[in-house]
């Protein structure tokens, strides 16, 4: 039986699981990969220590960071999904889809998956079009007219990494407010081929083989409006990724893990969470790794004065 059962490669877990390596906690690390939400930004500016980091490039320094201290302490095992964490005599059971494991402690730390677009042919145009990744699948767009749904962080930096090959970016918000940071909204805005709509429900994605318009109904007069695009690139935010878990700790109502903000602990005892799949107020990779940290933290002085 594992000291610890570390889940999740963002972030959260590599922070946790640095730690973990340096505490000398026999580690089981599980990931399907190390590719966090972040990796489909060109240029993160925020991550302190780099000025501008690309999202991929950040995923990969996490990754060789942890690998640069796991030793014979942290077992990685990458490419496994999660199914399943139960309460067994002792500790957890975390069961994937290739093997079981068992650890006295459990730190989740999986983050949070891609909201799918809610509108009529969405599902049905998803990879004909209908994409949830601009940097995977945005330079097969290029010189062609896209759109970019939402209206946060992720939309704009989507549309900023659009607006160098595309003709041109429309980026359709839902409300009549933008989330985004103000210096990203105006970074964006400046370019001459970039435009955004606000107050814009999206309705319908229309297409034969591959899309070729959307639908959307302008909340405030009632129209509904079409455009003509062959590119569709969703950034609507997020879904905690907690599933596996729910039946053994308190979620909120967005199912996300509720914790103990002192300590990151969960409702079972034994069990912390770390990163986008909590309830905390913010979601930011700083905040997530220094939440891991923080867990681990106390995981150690769980573990040595139980």
């Amino acid at each position: 039986m594992y000291d610890c059962a570390i889940l999740g490669g963002g972030p959260a877990g590599v922070a946790a699981g640095v730690y973990a390596s340096r505490k000398q906690l026999k580690t089981i690390f599980i990931t399907k990969d190390f590719l966090s939400q972040s990796t489909v930004s060109e240029g993160i500016e925020n991550w302190i220590g780099d000025i501008n980091l690309p999202g991929p490039e950040l995923a990969a320094k996490l990754e060789s960071h942890l690998r640069a201290y796991a030793g014979d302490i942290v077992d990685i095992k990458t490419g496994e999904w999660i199914e399943k964490v139960t309460k067994i005599e002792g500790g957890f059971e975390v069961t994937t889809d290739k093997a079981t494991y068992q650890a006295k402690t459990v730190l989740v730390g999986t983050g949070s998956h891609r909201r799918q677009l809610p509108a009529k042919g969405a599902d049905l145009f998803e990879h004909k079009g209908v994409t949830y990744c601009a940097s995977c699948d945005g330079p097969m767009f290029s010189g062609q007219d896209v759109v970019v749904v939402g209206g946060g962080n992720a939309a704009f930096e989507s549309a900023a990494q659009l607006l160098a090959y595309c003709k041109s970016v429309t980026l359709l918000n839902r409300g009549d407010n933008f989330r985004a940071d103000p210096v990203t909204i105006e970074m964006v805005l400046k370019d001459p081929k970039m435009k955004a709509i606000k107050n814009a429900d999206i309705e319908e994605v229309h297409g034969e083989n591959f899309v070729n318009g959307i639908s959307y109904k302008d909340t405030t007069s009632g129209e509904t409006v079409r455009l003509n695009t062959t590119g569709i690139f969703v950034e609507i935010g997020s879904i905690p990724t907690t599933g596996y878990i729910k039946d053994l700790v308190d979620l909120d109502e967005y199912n996300r893990i509720i914790i103990d903000p002192w300590t990151q602990q969960a409702s079972e005892k034994g069990v912390w969470a770390a990163g986008d799949c909590t309830n905390i107020l913010y979601h930011q990779n700083n905040i997530a790794a220094g939440d891991g940290v923080r867990a681990l933290e106390d995981m150690y002085v769980w573990l040595k004065t139980r």
